[in-house]
């Protein structure tokens, strides 16, 4: 039976909510393996002069512990 870790990341995007959880899910990828959820925990974004200038997404990941044989 796998144990499952999680880590919570925030992305950010000058698109969308949802390029922000992708692009914190491409970041993640590049160190962790067998990532197999990601849960997302909240949004934002950020005001510059009465206009959106970034969305902020809030995710956990969830991805299996290696485990050494």
């Amino acid at each position: 039976m796998p144990t499952i870790n999680t880590m919570e990341l925030e992305g950010i995007s000058e698109k969308s909510w949802g390029e922000a959880a992708r692009e914190a899910l491409r970041e993640a990828a590049r160190t962790i393996r067998h990532i197999s959820k990601l849960e997302v925990l909240g949004t934002s974004t950020e005001v510059e002069d009465n206009q959106v200038v970034r969305y902020r997404t809030q995710i956990r990941l969830y991805f299996e512990v290696e485990s050494d044989r």
